[in-house]
């Protein structure tokens, strides 16, 4: 069945022992393997009747991310029918033994398969762990644990970087109107246009600056567009749940 967009995603573990080395280099090409055994296991599922691997993406302790049933497909790992249809679904290879907490590489590697559900999926902003609204233990304590920190990128969010929401929505509200290169808060908008350069949504000319001008502002409203937001919502004017979303990616936090 296919699907235009979902609210967004949810993590899962495998729910079984995973071996410990599994995260070891030597041990890499082992997980491929693994997503087939994962994939084999679901198809000799006759009680849920998969059709496939019942994942949107695998990811591997090395950060590997592995197609699962991929981009606008309906998963099947959620819980039930309307929780298949709310969100995609990305399954981290830890398990209830053995190897239990996620690695770094594959913190990041689930970060790249949800950008990519949102970038080209049609993903919206929510990441939740599986047992949000489904009775389970999945994804395990660690994972739900860092889902509920935000889901950040390893190192992403350097001490001391902070952006005040009212300054840069100022900025957005009066750099574009004012003298070329005027700026209002240019301490603040600098880690925002960086973001929405890495984003791939700001032409890099005008990326340091430091103004909110309309080319900032236009690429802000793609970005909102792209976590799910539409119309008087994607006006290109920050508002706190995008602004979250973008510094937890790229490394800023958000004051008041």
């Amino acid at each position: 069945m296919n699907i235009a967009s979902t609210r967004g995603a949810k993590v899962h573990y495998e729910g079984a022992p995973v071996p410990s080395d599994l995260a070891k280099p030597e041990n890499h090409p082992k997980c491929a393997g693994r997503v087939r055994d994962i994939q084999a296991a679901h198809l000799a599922n006759l009680k849920e009747n998969y059709s496939d691997i019942a994942y949107s993406f695998v990811v591997c302790p090395h950060g590997s991310v592995f197609e699962g049933r991929g981009l606008h497909k309906l998963q099947a790992a959620n819980g039930n029918h309307q929780l298949n249809l709310n969100h995609y679904s990305v399954c981290a290879m830890v398990g209830d033994s053995g190897l239990t907490r996620p690695t770094d590489a594959q913190l990041g590697g689930i970060r790249d398969a949800i950008d990519l559900l949102r970038a080209k999926g049609g993903a919206g902003a929510e990441i939740k762990g599986h047992r949000d609204g489904f009775a389970t233990q999945c994804p395990g304590d660690p994972l739900e644990t860092w889902v509920n920190n935000g889901a950040p990128r390893p190192g992403a969010t350097p001490a001391g970087i902070s952006v005040s929401l009212s300054h840069v929505v100022a900025a957005a509200h009066t750099d574009p109107g004012a003298a070329q290169g005027h700026t209002s808060f240019p301490a603040d908008v600098r880690p925002v246009e960086a973001a929405l350069v890495a984003e791939g949504l700001l032409d890099p000319t005008f990326g340091s600056d430091g103004s909110f001008g309309a080319h900032t502002v236009d690429a802000y409203a793609a970005f909102q567009r792209r976590e799910g937001f539409t119309g008087a919502n994607a006006d290109g004017i920050p508002g706190e749940s995008t602004l979250t979303a973008l510094g937890s990616r790229h490394g800023f936090t958000v004051a008041a």
